[in-house]
């Protein structure tokens, strides 16, 4: 022996297990999973990420503006364990899964999140400083409420945001309360004579313990990064953790206790831990679904030439095989950078500009330029050299490189691309640009135009396709090639607006073009030159763009690209959310009146909200008194108080108010995380009222029964909209039309 007199051999191991948090537990399983598969139709919005799942089951290229893929990604790893292949149409609410399709499978992830909740809930009441009683009331609450039933235990992912939300807040709140270590100051060197062995053993555990609460604190950023990665409300929730924990940091470092060494490793460890990791593993799981989508899908003509090209399939298929550097003599289509829903190409044909527009200007009469939005052989053009009379490739090729001057020629109708002095149709502070046609007037050609490589390394840059970001400066007057934004009238075709534009900002997307398709051109005759135009092309590139660029352009898209916005008939506004004036119907049978909606537990949604009053009313009473230097309760107490305040009203405020800056379309589902923090903040505001209110063993009694009646009225509530909640027991009219509580919900029901 190594003279361990200290401690005990051989060592045991004790644990509690904590009996209420099991049962809650296993309650929390039960009415999340029971009958999971039931029905087996298509159920409200999984008609809408069902379409997600199967995109990632066939490794499919999908962009979806409502948030980040990681939800996605959840989803799909339930239907992969349950042997989903992706050939499902998800095509109408209400259309029947087939029955060699596991339903179970596609649920059961989010059902997980939404049981997991429960014990959740307790736990967090327990680290916020509340008692096991008002731990046990929270559990409670979230495990009775209708909404949070409903929304776990379909193919929806609210039940996961709410998990990942509890869970940071958990295990922040076990990371701050757990014992620091940095405290304790270590043994002085002549402490450690008498049992150095002992000493350095017990020194070692203790770092072990900081360790593991260190891993609370990873646990934590990883569950804020889940929250952001599922939906980006998720942020504002990772916003108010950031606070807290700056709040908390800050005060570390007041603490003259702590030495400034110690105090700037925690500094830089939660610094590290809560801004840094999120980040990271928020990119990583863009990179987790930029790898296993690679496939061209639905969505490619969303992104950039060059990120198609990178996807298998698609645009890629086009350009296998196309000439990386652009010559005199390229045949190339050019579309334009600008940050809009629909790609569009330099285009022209044969329609002149009218000669007077409707508000009485004039124009060229020239050949019109547009912007065309789909794939045309009217997009072809060819980069001629100035000095010399040739339209094909030399051998070797003279390629194209920054600033060089050249012409552009319209490969079907050979006018060249030209502008000048004369006022665009739908922007007349813009120069028209044009297909010259030389009408023997003094209108002169000026088809010059200077290539500018926005993304250029050096200053000798060469064009190279798809990857090279061009802007083309006309040589006479020094306005840049852009893409207004404009659609052109019914002489136009509705096609978008090319102009010319001298003020213009530098790097917007408005003024950059990129070659997608390229060839290099072998025909001198017009006619063949037409017939190559209209045959493929099969020459080799590979673009190298890499993970980051992707990752800037996905992220980019998901942020600008608008939702179109549509009327719903259960749309609602959050201030309906409060009261809960609306529901949803989720599921209607086809030929009985069993259904589910989504309605709350219309009791507890009620007490919620007063509890949401109450405690505000209780800190402005709190507060005016400690101003006047009157103590009502003990620091501790307040303490607890406001740590409650700052987590539940706070979690409430922001789930919630950034609903009302947004233009989307609303569903009361939305609310269900902002409600979630407010079932929390109830059993904590009763606890508070009956531990530091009331006085007196009657009022304390009175209490105790006035909880247990809301108790079991929220049971009841339960149990009465379990039909609705499950779809099963099938109810009558009578009895569905007697659960119709408020005038405004929409319940239906067939009369036999």
């Amino acid at each position: 022996m190594l003279g361990l007199s200290g401690l005990k051999f051989p060592p045991v191991v004790k644990t509690e297990i904590n009996l209420v948090l099991v049962v809650v537990t296993l309650l929390g399983f039960w009415t999340r999973l029971r009958n999971l598969s039931y029905p087996r139709a298509v159920v409200f919005d999984e008609v809408y990420y069902g379409q997600f799942v199967s995109l990632y089951m066939k490794r499919v290229f999908f962009v979806d503006e409502s948030g980040p893929p990681l939800g996605h990604m959840i989803l799909a790893f339930g239907a992969y364990l349950g042997g989903f292949d992706g050939n499902f149409p998800w095509n109408r609410i209400g259309a029947e899964y087939p029955s060699s399709m596991s339903v179970w499978g596609l649920r059961l992830l989010p059902a997980v999140c939404g049981a997991l909740c429960v014990p959740l809930a307790y736990l967090l009441q327990v680290e916020l400083g509340s008692s096991h009683y008002a731990a046990l009331g929270a559990s409670l609450l979230i495990l009775m409420e209708n909404s949070l039933i409903v929304q776990s235990r379909f193919m929806l992912l609210e039940s996961v945001l709410i998990f990942f939300q509890l869970l940071s807040f958990f295990s922040y709140w076990r990371f701050y309360n757990a014992p620091n270590r940095y405290h304790s100051p270590l043994p002085q060197v002549n402490q450690l004579q008498p049992h150095a062995d002992t000493l350095i053993l017990k020194v070692c555990l203790s770092l072990c313990c900081s360790c593991s609460r260190y891993l609370w604190l990873i646990v934590a950023a990883a569950s804020c990064a889940g929250a952001v990665g599922v939906k980006y409300v998720g942020v504002f929730t990772y916003l108010l953790l950031l606070g807290i924990a700056s709040v908390h940091t800050w005060q570390l470092i007041g603490q003259r206790a702590v030495s400034h060494l110690r105090a700037c490793v925690e500094c830089g460890c939660r610094a590290v831990c809560l801004v840094v990791l999120p980040v990271l593993l928020y990119v990583f799981c863009f990179y987790v679904h930029l790898t296993v989508l690679r496939h061209s899908g639905p969505h490619d003509q969303l992104m950039s030439s060059a990120f198609q090209a990178s996807l298998e399939g698609g645009l890629s298929r086009i350009t296998r095989g196309q000439p990386l550097e652009v010559a005199y003599g390229s045949q190339v289509t050019l579309r334009s950078s600008a940050s809009q829903n629909i790609p569009c190409w330099l285009h022209s044909h044969k329609a002149n500009y009218p000669i007077r527009y409707e508000d009485g200007r004039g124009s060229s009469h020239q050949q019109q330029v547009t912007c065309y939005p789909f794939k045309d052989v009217n997009n072809w053009w060819i980069i001629k050299d100035p000095g010399r009379q040739e339209l094909v490739v030399n051998t070797p090729p003279r390629p194209v490189r920054h600033g060089d001057v050249i012409q552009l020629l319209h490969g079907m109708t050979s006018r060249f691309l030209n502008s000048h002095d004369v006022a665009a149709p739908m922007s007349p502070h813009a120069q028209e640009v044009s297909g010259y046609i030389d009408f023997n007037v003094s209108m002169v050609i000026q088809n010059l135009w200077r290539v500018d490589i926005s993304n250029r390394e050096a200053e000798s840059e060469v064009w190279k396709t798809i990857v090279s970001d061009v802007r083309l400066v006309h040589v006479n007057t020094s306005a840049v090639l852009k893409l207004s934004g404009g659609t052109l009238p019914e002489w136009g075709f509705g096609q978008l607006e090319v102009v010319a534009d001298r003020v213009s900002r530098a790097h917007h997307s408005s003024l950059v073009w990129n070659v997608e398709e390229h060839r290099y051109g072998t025909s001198h005759e017009q006619k063949e030159r037409e017939l190559e135009l209209h045959s493929p092309t099969h020459i080799d590139v590979h673009p190298n763009i890499s993970f980051l660029s992707k990752f800037i352009e996905l992220q980019r898209k998901m942020l600008t690209v608008k939702q179109e916005e549509s009327e719903h008939k259960y749309s609602s506004c959050p201030l309906e959310w409060i009261s809960m004036t609306t529901n949803i119907v989720y599921w209607l049978h086809h030929s009985t009146n069993a259904q589910i909606h989504l309605i709350g537990n219309l009791v507890s949604w009620g007490m919620a909200n007063l509890s949401l009053a109450a405690y505000q009313l209780l800190a402005l009473w709190y507060l005016l008194r400690r101003r006047r230097a009157i103590r009502d309760i003990p620091e501790a107490a307040w303490c607890q108080f406001q740590r409650v305040g700052v987590v539940c009203v706070g979690g409430w405020l922001v789930n919630f108010l950034p609903f009302f800056l947004m233009e989307n379309t609303l569903f009361l589902y939305h609310y269900l995380p902002a409600y979630t923090f407010l079932l929390q903040l109830l059993p904590a505001v009763l606890e508070h009222t009956h531990t530091h209110l009331l006085s007196g063993t009657s009022q304390h009694h009175a209490g105790c029964v006035s909880v247990l009646a809301g108790l079991c009225s929220v049971y009841l509530c339960y149990k009465s909209f379990s039909p609705l909640t499950y779809g099963s027991p099938e109810l009558s009219a009578n009895q569905l039309q007697a659960l119709r509580w408020q005038p405004t919900w929409d319940i239906l029901y067939r009369r036999p």
